[in-house]
């Protein structure tokens, strides 16, 4: 059987710690880096692995609104003439789409320009100010 021996640890002076302390600041920023960058990656697959779940989820929703569509039609069609039927839920379906555009519309007017005019007016006025012309708070 032999014997190990465990020899203490070597004692460093401070000196000799304060000159390794670069290298090891600089050895943990880089391990702490690649771990964010492993960790980003293996959160980034699960995300897109669960974006293409949410892509084919809206497909089968799409196909299950024209069979809801379909049976809307079929239901009308009992009490009404098959055409007649088809014809209501396409006239309403039209004026959905015209509510949401007319909507959408109005909304985008809001927004163009996308130009912030009440930050540029502020600016002006900070110029003016600044220059000692215009109405401004002295």
């Amino acid at each position: 059987m032999s014997r190990v021996t465990v020899l203490p640890p070597e004692k460093k002076s401070v000196f000799k710690l304060i000159g390794e302390l670069p290298t090891l600041i600089s050895a943990l920023i880089r391990d702490e880096v690649e771990s964010l960058k492993q960790e980003l990656v293996t959160r980034l697959k699960a995300a897109g692995i669960g974006m293409g779940f949410f892509a084919g989820a809206a497909v089968f929703a799409y196909f299950g609104a024209f069979a809801l569509l379909a049976t809307a039609i079929l239901v009308l069609a009992v009490f009404l003439w098959p055409w007649l039927a088809a014809l209501i839920v396409a006239v309403l379906l039209f004026a959905i789409a015209a509510i949401l555009a007319l909507i959408g519309y109005r909304r985008l007017q809001k927004g163009v320009p996308p130009v912030p005019q009440s930050s540029l007016d502020s600016v002006k006025s900070d110029v003016q100010a600044i220059k000692g012309v215009g109405n401004y708070d002295r």
